[in-house]
Formats: C-alpha cells, structure tokens, sequence
C-alpha cells in the first residue's frame, strides 16, 4: 500500500491543496460555508456533528 502525501496552504478564505504529483485543488471557506472547486460542491456546516453538502453535478452540464 503507497504512502501519500498531502499538503493544504490557507490564503486567507482561499485553500489550495497540493499532493506529492503537484497541485490538484483549490476551494473557499467562508465561515460554516465552502466550496471546493474540483468538484464543485457546497457545503454548510451544521451544529454539532452534522454538515450539509451538495449534490454532485452530472458532467455536461446544461445539456437537454
């Protein structure tokens, strides 16, 4: 089983995570809300151990 390793730096509200490959990610924490704009969720955290998260977006979008 290989090791892996993670680094997540804070610029303020904005977090950008990095693994041993390079960069992979970046999302928004405002207070009990973030977004993560890989996979392009939301979610709220709720009093106690609950949170909230948004459905996963099909890809293609808009599409009829």
């Amino acid at each position: 089983m290989p090791i892996r390793a993670r680094n997540t730096f804070r610029v303020g509200p904005i977090r950008l995570n990095f693994t041993q490959g390079g960069f992979t990610s970046w999302g928004v924490q405002v207070g009990p809300w973030s977004w993560n704009a890989c996979t392009r969720r939301q979610s709220v955290d709720l009093p106690g151990p609950l949170r909230w998260q948004s459905a996963r977006k099909p890809k293609g979008g808009d599409r009829p």
